[in-house]
């Protein structure tokens, strides 16, 4: 029988045309292709606007709802700091160091900028508290507000503008993997939409707290666009320390890097986003990249952003409302239960089906809402209690 993994060398060659005929296919993203000296008018649109952002005031509802997502991030790194990647995060900043600029939420530490952006994004996803924002498939405020406190720790800048920085974070990032495909690009890809948003969900927080101009922010945007990574291999951590490290560390670190890199001096590609070996040729969006710029300045992604009732993950929230609305209703206990059916969209069922971790394990916190007729912050995390009997019972 011919083995399949031995390739002739005529197949080979014959292969490598092919493979050579397609990329002389030019690809057409919807951008005009630029010249080293020219800037695309979507580059154009993006950098104008991220540079004008801390001196542009916000709706008052939009400064509203920033608030309480930055009360809520910081309030996730609090209890984030309890659990196991948030012990973790303050021990690796407590023995890493650094210039003592910058506070380690949870402790008395204080390091340099980009160890605490670090430290703080794990603790802002230590577990599924942090807020979420569905039309991108992604968690910004893990990635925003740590960025955005680092640098304006170091800059010593006014709450004004820690708001607008944390907002545009939110404008920025999350457009990015809306327009790549969000949930359905992160299966055919298998890149993580969560790292790949939250890097540039930082790296523009980061870089209106550093007082960035329109020039700086496409450069910044070219080493966003540099760090941009993830993969969807996420989802088999059990622990949820590499999690909190893709999601809300790796980012902020990242986009705190940017914007301080760019802040010394350094300088770099005028336009990321358009001209050969561009960022969207390849990442490969399933949308038109366009669509990185739509409304910006009318649709503010921080309006879309919900904070969690429940702190589990995503695709549990609506089963938990569900079932809540029912008990509340019905005032029935667990043992009148034979059957409990939860339909949740395709793609999301494989991230809560029957996972290790409490808090994204969708049967475990459905029995756990029967027994106990709610799911507490301490009921979510109690991993001991899936091996409760009473809790197997329900599941089974």
């Amino acid at each position: 029988m011919r083995d399949p993994f031995i390739v002739s060398r005529r197949r080979l060659l014959q292969s490598a045309g092919g493979l050579l005929a397609a990329a002389a296919v030019p690809f057409d993203f919807g951008i005009e292709p630029a010249a080293a000296a020219e800037v695309s008018d979507v580059m154009t649109t993006l950098s104008t606007f991220m540079g004008g952002a801390a001196a542009r005031a916000l709706p008052d509802a939009v400064v509203e709802k920033t608030k309480f997502m930055i009360l809520d991030t910081l309030a996730a790194m609090i209890s984030g700091s309890e659990l196991p990647p948030g012990k973790f995060a303050i021990q690796f900043a407590k023995a890493y160091g650094g210039n003592p600029v910058a506070t380690v939420a949870g402790s008395s530490l204080r390091c340099g900028p980009i160890e605490a952006a670090l430290a703080n994004g794990i603790l802002a996803h230590s577990d599924e508290t942090d807020d979420t924002h569905p039309p991108s498939q992604s968690h910004p405020g893990c990635a925003a507000i740590p960025a955005a406190l680092a640098v304006g720790e170091k800059f010593g800048i006014d709450g004004t503008r820690f708001v607008r920085s944390v907002a545009l974070g939110y404008d920025i990032g999350t457009r990015v993997t809306a327009t790549l495909g969000k949930l359905q690009y992160m299966f055919e890809s298998h890149r993580s939409t969560h790292g790949i948003a939250g890097n540039f969900v930082a790296s523009a927080a980061a870089g209106c707290a550093a007082g960035l101009n329109t020039q700086q922010m496409r450069w910044l945007l070219s080493y966003a666009a540099q760090q941009a990574s993830g993969l969807a291999s996420w989802q088999r951590d059990i622990d949820h320390i590499e999690k909190a490290f893709d999601f809300g560390g790796m980012a902020a670190r990242n986009g705190v890097t940017a914007a301080l890199l760019v802040q010394a001096g350094g300088t770099g590609d005028d336009d990321i986003l358009s001209g050969t070996d561009n960022f969207f040729q390849g990442f490969v969006p399933k949308n038109n990249p366009r669509m990185v710029v739509e409304e910006l300045g009318t649709r503010f992604e921080i309006m879309r952003t919900d904070i969690k009732k429940w702190t589990v993950g995503a695709p549990i929230q609506a089963p938990l409302d569900a079932l809540d609305t029912l008990l509340k209703r019905e005032r029935f206990d667990a043992g009148r239960v034979k059957q409990v059916v939860v339909r949740v969209a395709t793609d999301e069922a494989a991230i809560v089906n029957n996972r290790e971790i409490s808090d994204i394990n969708l049967q475990h916190l459905v029995a756990v809402m029967l027994l106990d007729k709610s799911v507490s912050f301490k009921a979510a995390h109690d991993v001991p209690r899936m091996k409760d009997p009473a809790v197997l019972r329900e599941r089974a």
